[in-house]
């Protein structure tokens, strides 16, 4: 099949990608262990069959994520539109040392990431999380900089407020806003955050499309979990909430059998069927994945699926937070 392709912002800041990406954070960090070989071959996997949206973040890892997905690309870079992000600030050994917007340290981080990366520029540079204790002026001052000096094409933010949203775009063309948005996660529907976005002509990607792997059905209990993976320590993943989110999972997997699709696929095909300004970008990192979550862009949906899917997932359905700290999102 041939994956299509989708803009994301607009004016100078418009970049095309294709139509799904691919999220590389799981191949090394925080879902249990990974194999670098294989994350290769999913990455070259993806590539082969045009999704070549690539996203990653120094903080992952940290910082292993972007050297491996460097590996990948080193002879495909042409390929690929590279996406990282910089602001969760992280020492080698995994220490959390915080979130950091000042100028000094957006330069430092990027060149480190270039580094890792073994590329010459970052095609989508975004926020991560804004820094409360930096003026958002200031950091994106530095960010606008990068892209004078070619080392960054185009700029994003993750998980902002939409009066952060305008204050960015104010400084410099925002591209795209990465934040969470899947059928358990409905909160930008409901919090002007999408509305915000869709009429400064920015794009949006939508992380964790699948839930965190929850609406693919294959976590009932959470046991299926390995003892690393940090999702057993997330509110959605907890106690009463874990059998209240499962039941949501149970009505979407219902509509999916009744189309003859996965759960995965039904899931994705919502998400990009929000609007052409919407790109989803799943994680994975074995090939068998992959290949579902491609074939999600064959799956057309109905008006009346799309109401049997908001009946069944409707804002404000799933049970818990997000993160169990949610002071660093929606700034």
């Amino acid at each position: 099949m041939v994956v299509s392709r989708r803009t994301l912002g607009s004016g100078s800041a418009a970049l095309e990608v294709s139509s799904e990406g691919l999220g590389c954070m799981g191949m090394s960090e925080f879902y249990g262990k990974g194999d670098e070989q294989e994350s290769i071959s999913v990455i070259h996997a993806a590539l082969d069959a045009g999704v070549t949206f690539l996203d990653t973040a120094d903080m992952y890892g940290p910082f292993t994520n972007e050297q491996l997905v460097g590996r990948a690309i080193a002879s495909r870079r042409d390929e690929v539109v590279l996406a990282t992000k910089f602001g969760n600030e992280r020492l080698a050994d995994g220490t959390r040392v915080g979130i950091n917007g000042r100028p000094d340290y957006v330069r430092q981080a990027c060149d480190a990431s270039l580094a890792r990366l073994g590329v010459d520029h970052i095609d989508l540079y975004y926020q991560h999380r804004v820094d409360p204790s930096v003026a958002l002026e200031e950091t994106w001052g530095a960010l606008g900089e990068l892209v004078a000096a070619g080392k960054v094409r185009h700029l994003g933010i993750s998980e902002a407020a939409p009066a952060t949203i305008r204050r960015a775009h104010q400084v410099h063309p925002v591209t795209a806003l990465q934040t969470e948005w899947s059928l358990w996660s409905r909160d930008v529907e409901d919090n002007d955050v999408l509305a915000t976005v869709r009429e400064l002509g920015i794009g949006f990607v939508a992380y964790s499309p699948l839930g965190r792997g929850f609406l693919s059905g294959a976590i009932r209990t959470i046991d299926d979990l390995d003892e690393k993976d940090f999702r057993r320590h997330s509110p959605r993943f907890q106690g009463e909430n874990f059998q209240k989110n499962l039941e949501l999972v149970e009505r979407v997997r219902h509509i999916a059998l009744e189309k003859g699709v996965t759960a995965s696929q039904l899931a994705l095909a919502w998400v990009m069927a929000q609007g052409e300004d919407v790109v989803p970008i799943p994680g994975t990192k074995q090939r068998r994945y992959l290949e579902e979550n491609i074939a999600a862009l064959n799956v057309e949906l109905s008006d009346e699926d799309l109401r049997a899917l908001d009946a069944a997932a409707p804002v404000g359905a799933s049970a818990g937070d997000r993160y169990a700290d949610m002071s660093s999102v929606n700034r």
